[in-house]
């Protein structure tokens, strides 16, 4: 039957209609837990308001990635999204003020019969997940740059850098897996862990830092968290609690996925709009500062993805005829990476597009050169056949 997600706002139906969703690739459960996946529900409520066990719920959620492609759950929300399962604003989950109000339930809408005198009533019912709740104010975290976090504009004190590289654990994590302690302890702290498991203490601190509310949970952590806890803890681990945080990796990895959608759609304009909105959240050296493995392998992961879209936006640019720009932009990104020879290839072909061949010839010989006192290694043949290229005219 239809399912609906209820709060205190106007009802949302978030049925997946066959339109969008074709009966024959997702079963009836399989469209009711993508639908109410995409409005931030855990499993576990998830299987409170299907009466499912939560295995059940975890393998139709499996099934859904594997039928329409999708990488993870958090592909699965924006999924939602894009094909209307949710109405921005409108379908979200929320949590609620208080503990009693925050139960899922099934409900049934009552079947309104006609008086006799007039037609046979309807039999139509409606099955509905409910979640009552009210709007709170959202927390927003950026790790690419030094990790900040703001609440209601408000830049916050995350306390010191250990303490945050656990939330930025959380962060990276959001929406997708919980973390225990002793993931904790590995992404932060690798093979010299503290002689105490002080992770259940920066927890407590991170969430007085956050203002959640939830100073009465103690230094042990028992509490989970509180009915308005950003940081929520389950027979899992710890994550961030669904629907409260907005991290900016996310957005980013969301303008990706737009950047594809509308190279698909030979919109030249709207990619490069969007991949200038991908570039601008980037604020600097990504986790700059923070120590632990998990750290070090997501700030070379986030270099990489950042020197990946910028050359997705050149290549826009150039084929917009925005020479100047693309090389203005691709000049800064050499700058930054001078062992990096596809940009340097790509920096050549611009300025000899341009008209600049002696400059195109410069950037070519300072690369070699660079190559060779940093690497000992020659030009790869991408850099050499851009140089031919050029010494050619062609």
């Amino acid at each position: 039957m239809p399912t609906t997600v209820t709060t205190d706002r106007p009802t949302t139906l978030i049925t997946a209609p066959d339109s969008l969703t074709d009966p024959d690739t997702l079963t009836n459960h399989e469209r009711q837990v993508l639908s109410a996946v995409g409005c931030g529900l855990r499993d576990d409520e998830i299987a409170a308001a299907l009466a499912l066990p939560e295995e059940a719920v975890a393998g139709h959620l499996a099934r859904v990635l594997v039928k329409l492609g999708l990488r993870d759950r958090v592909a699965a929300v924006v999924h939602a999204f894009d094909c209307g399962l949710v109405v921005p604003g409108r379908g979200p989950r929320a949590r609620a003020a208080r503990p009693a109000a925050r139960a899922v339930s099934v409900q049934k809408a009552p079947v309104q019969k006609a008086p006799a005198q007039k037609a046979p009533a309807q039999k139509a019912s409606v099955q509905a997940i409910s979640v009552r709740a009210v709007a709170r104010p959202r927390v927003r975290i950026s790790l690419l740059g030094p990790l900040q976090a703001w609440r209601g504009g408000r830049c916050l004190e995350l306390g010191h850098l250990r303490q945050q590289a656990v939330l930025a654990a959380l962060a990276l994590g959001a929406g997708r897996r919980c973390l225990s302690q002793r993931e904790l302890l590995d992404d932060v702290w690798g093979l010299e862990p503290p002689a105490t498991n002080v992770v259940p203490v920066y927890i407590y601190r991170l969430r007085k830092a956050l203002h959640d509310g939830c100073g009465s949970d103690g230094d042990d952590d028992r509490g989970g968290g509180g009915p308005d806890a950003v940081i929520v803890r389950g027979p899992r681990g710890y994550q961030l609690a669904p629907g409260a945080v907005d991290v900016d990796v996310a957005r980013m990895e969301e303008l990706v996925a737009g950047i594809g959608r509308a190279d698909r759609a030979g919109d030249p304009l709207q990619a490069l709009h969007l991949c200038c909105q991908a570039v601008e959240l980037f604020r600097g050296e990504p986790l700059a500062g923070l120590p632990g493995p998990l750290a070090e392998l997501e700030r070379l992961r986030l270099v990489e993805r950042r020197v990946a879209i910028v050359r997705r936006k050149v290549e826009w640019q150039l084929r917009l005829g925005q020479d100047a720009e693309a090389i203005d932009e691709l000049f800064a990104l050499s700058a930054a990476h001078p062992l990096n020879e596809p940009l340097a290839a790509m920096l050549m072909r611009a300025l000899y597009r341009d008209g600049r061949q002696a400059d195109a010839l410069t950037v070519f010989e300072r690369a070699r050169r660079r190559l060779a006192d940093d690497l000992g290694v020659p030009p790869s043949r991408l850099l050499r056949r851009a140089h031919q290229m050029i010494l050619r005219g062609e």
